[in-house]
């Protein structure tokens, strides 16, 4: 863990303080439930919050408490950078460097003359002048509680702190399923759920609002799936042609991948996507055990994450990208059959 400035910045935030709240770009549950959460409780204590996300987020997160006040600064470019430059500081939720938001706002927060807040579970923090870095734990919106646990205002949370910092949890576990979900996950989940997050409706708002093209989107995914027993591997294709028949909408694609790692004998599992308004392959790696997909996304890739769960891209064509991928698992033959014991 590190835990940078914490003292400093606890006395800077005495007095009331204009603050924007970052996520990372494709926002997901823990981004915005992280985002919201924090949002909540520092205007508890006086402070004046804005939230800006670099661009949209999935349908099924726009009904979390506090949504419509989010700025999208590729959309609401005028008020997103309004915002920014009108603060005192800014929180940085849920990423670990400045590119992840983006080029263009990649560069609008270099030239930021404020200081940055890090709250944030991924690998290889860039930097800032006040963090707080555990990958251990399992979302960022479970840091955004013990954060709050550290100033000693858990009296504060309530029921829309609450339903935020549930809904990143729940979403970064698998629904509590991943290793990274410890008994101290539960313990707070509980009291998130004491303090007024609705369990069961967080849960269908989440999962069960899938649209009729989201399920056939899924239906050919899961066509596309691609088996390679002797390394423990699955995968998916999906292309930007498949996408658009079936009305592809932002976050459509969410946890597709963990459909390939729940095959029996599966260790490591990856989905490619190609997003051709980008010119890229998008790529989101999942494995169980002692294999890094971090690691493996890091080297190959130009991606991170966590050892369990990464994305990467690639400048290649989706053939090439799949056989550039399949090309480098005889190099990790050993460590995907040593890595998970069923």
């Amino acid at each position: 863990m590190i835990l940078k400035g914490f003292d400093e910045l606890k006395h800077f935030l005495e007095k009331p303080k204009n603050i924007v709240i970052v996520g990372h770009r494709n926002p997901d549950g823990d981004a915005m439930g992280a985002t919201l959460g924090l949002k909540f409780y520092l205007e508890k204590n006086g402070h004046k919050c804005n939230v800006v996300v670099p661009n949209e987020y999935p349908d099924f997160l726009h009904w979390l408490p506090g949504s419509e006040t989010t700025y999208r600064f590729d959309w609401q470019n005028n008020q997103s950078q309004r915002a920014i430059n009108n603060s005192d500081i800014i929180f940085l939720l849920d990423f670990n460097a400045l590119h992840r938001v983006g080029s263009d706002m990649q560069n609008t927060l270099e030239k930021y003359p404020n200081d940055f807040a890090m709250i944030d579970h991924h690998q290889q923090p860039d930097d800032v002048k006040y963090m707080y870095s555990d990958t251990s734990i399992c979302s960022t919106c479970q840091m955004v509680y013990q954060f709050i646990e550290m100033n000693n205002d858990l009296e504060l949370i309530d029921a829309n702190i609450a339903t935020c910092l549930y809904t990143g949890i729940m979403t970064d576990t698998g629904s509590f399923r991943f290793r990274s979900t410890t008994s101290t996950t539960h313990r707070i989940i509980a009291d998130l759920i004491d303090k007024g997050a609705e369990n069961d409706r967080i849960h269908n708002n989440i999962y069960d609002a899938n649209s009729y093209n989201r399920l056939l989107l899924l239906g050919q995914a899961l066509s596309n799936l691609q088996i390679i027993p002797s390394y423990k591997t699955a995968y998916i294709t999906l292309t930007d042609a498949e996408k658009n028949r079936f009305d592809y909408k932002k976050g459509d694609t969410e946890g597709v991948v963990n459909y390939a790692l729940s095959l029996k004998g599966i260790i490591f599992a990856a989905i490619f996507i190609e997003d051709k308004e980008q010119g890229i392959i998008k790529i989101s790696f999942r494995s169980k055990g002692q294999f890094s997909v971090n690691k493996f996304a890091r080297n190959h890739f130009f991606g991170g994450g966590h050892d369990n769960a990464a994305g990467g891209k690639s400048d290649l064509n989706m053939a090439k990208t799949v056989t550039k991928f399949t090309s480098l698992l005889s190099t990790y033959k050993s460590d995907l059959e040593n890595s998970y014991e069923e």
